[in-house]
C-alpha cells in the first residue's frame, strides 16, 4: 500500500466515526500529512459543526502550514451551515490536497478542488473512490439518481411467510436481529412503513441504542393512502414524523387536535397503493439519503428496484404463516439463502445480506 493510499484509508476509518451523526451531510474523514508525519486528524460529526478538515486543521495549527491534506469527499466550496473548507485549507497553507471522491453536490461538483487548484495547492482526486463511496451511498444516490439510496428489512419463515394467522404482532426473529435492526435504524435518515404495520403492531420505529452523548433519530415515515392510521400511534409520538397520503384522500381525516403530531403529504396514487418513486422524490427533496424499510410483504413487493435487502429467516418456522412475501409465485427459497437457515445453529438467523433482486427473487423482490 502506497503512503497515499494508507492516509487515505485512515481518513476513511475516521470518517466512519460520523456514521450514526452527520445526516443529512456526508461522513467525511480528514488527514493532516508534514514530512511523512501525522499532525491532525478529524472528521465531521454533526451537521451544522465545523467539517472534517477544519477539525484537522485546528488540531495541527502551524504545522499545518505545507502539509498534504488527506480527505475523502471533495472540500467545499459554498457557505452552507459552516464556511467553505476550501477557503479555510488555502488560509493554512496546506500544500497538496488529495480527496478519495468529488462531491456531487451540484454547489460544489469539482468547484472546490478548482479553487484549491486557482490558489496554488495541488491536487489529485480519485483515491480510494470506492471506500468513500460507500460510507456515503445515500448522499450520492440523491445527487446523482435524485432518490435515497433504500434497504429493506424483512423478517420471514423459511417458506417465506411473514405474519400469523390470527393477525396481530408475530416474533419470527429473536434479540439478535433486533439488536441489528437498532444499528441500521441508527444510521439511517428516515425509517419507513406501511399503515397496515402501524395498524397492527404500532411500532415506534426509532432508535433505542445509546451510541454517545447525542442520540440522533431518524425521521419516522408513513405510507398511509387513506389517511387510517390514528394521529396518536405510536410511530407519531416524536416531532419527526411524515404520512405519505393519496392527493385524493379524505381531507376531514387530517383535522382535530391531534393533527399536529404528523405533517402529511400527497402524492398520486399507483396500481397498488402510492406511488413509491413519487415519495421517494420527495424524500430525496427533503435531504433524506438512506431509508430503512421496515414493513409487511405487500409493501415489501412494491420496493421492487429496492437493490439491498436485509433477510432475516428463521430456520425453525416454516408452514405456519399465511403472509407470503413471494406472493404464491414460488414456496422454495433460493439455494443460498437456504443453505445459510440450514448452517445456522438453532433460533439463530440467517442473513442474507446485499443480495440482488434482479438475480434472487427471494432476497430482493418477485419478478
Amino acid at each position: 500500500m502506497t503512503e497515499d493510499a494508507l492516509h487515505m484509508t485512515r481518513a476513511l476509518d475516521l470518517a466512519a466515526l460520523g456514521l450514526n451523526t452527520t445526516d443529512p451531510n456526508p461522513r467525511v474523514g480528514c488527514v493532516l500529512v508534514r514530512h511523512g508525519r501525522i499532525v491532525g486528524e478529524g472528521w465531521h460529526e454533526r451537521a451544522g459543526e465545523p467539517h472534517a478538515e477544519v477539525h484537522a486543521l485546528h488540531a495541527a495549527g502551524a504545522q499545518a502550514r505545507g502539509a498534504t491534506a488527506y480527505v475523502t469527499l471533495e472540500p467545499c466550496s459554498h457557505t452552507g451551515r459552516t464556511p467553505p473548507c476550501a477557503d479555510a485549507l488555502i488560509a493554512a497553507g496546506i500544500a497538496r490536497v488529495v480527496c478519495a471522491a468529488r462531491d456531487p453536490n451540484p454547489r460544489v461538483a469539482g468547484a472546490g478542488l478548482a479553487r484549491l487548484e486557482a490558489a496554488g495547492v495541488a491536487v489529485q482526486s480519485g483515491l480510494l473512490e470506492s471506500g468513500a463511496r460507500a460510507l456515503n451511498p445515500g448522499f450520492f444516490s440523491r445527487f446523482e439518481r435524485g432518490r435515497p439510496h433504500v434497504r429493506l428489512k424483512l423478517a420471514m419463515s423459511l417458506d417465506a411467510r411473514t405474519g400469523s394467522a390470527e393477525g396481530g404482532r408475530t416474533w419470527i426473529t429473536g434479540e439478535a436481529s433486533r439488536a441489528d435492526v437498532q444499528a441500521w435504524r441508527a444510521r439511517s435518515s428516515a425509517v419507513l412503513t406501511g399503515a397496515g404495520t402501524v395498524l397492527i403492531d404500532n411500532p415506534r420505529l426509532d432508535v433505542r441504542i445509546v451510541y454517545g452523548p447525542w442520540v440522533r433519530q431518524p425521521l419516522r415515515v408513513v405510507l398511509d393512502s387513506e389517511l387510517r392510521c390514528p394521529p396518536h400511534s405510536a410511530v407519531f409520538g416524536g416531532d419527526h414524523a411524515i404520512v405519505f397520503a393519496a392527493a385524493d384522500a379524505a381531507q376531514a381525516s387530517v383535522e382535530g387536535a391531534d393533527a399536529a403530531s404528523r405533517r402529511i403529504e400527497r402524492v398520486p396514487r399507483s396500481e397498488r397503493g402510492l406511488d413509491l418513486p413519487a415519495v421517494m422524490q420527495r424524500l430525496a427533496a427533503l435531504e433524506v439519503n438512506e431509508v430503512l424499510v421496515e414493513c409487511g410483504a405487500r409493501l415489501a413487493a412494491g420496493f421492487r428496484r429496492c437493490r439491498r435487502s436485509r433477510l432475516r429467516t428463521n430456520p425453525q418456522a416454516e408452514t405456519r404463516f399465511p403472509n407470503n412475501f413471494l406472493e404464491g409465485r414460488t414456496q422454495r427459497l433460493s439455494g443460498k439463502v437456504r443453505a445459510l437457515c440450514e448452517a445456522a445453529a438453532p433460533k439463530r438467523l440467517a442473513r442474507g445480506r446485499h443480495m440482488s433482486a434482479a438475480k434472487d427473487p427471494v432476497a430482493g423482490f418477485p419478478r
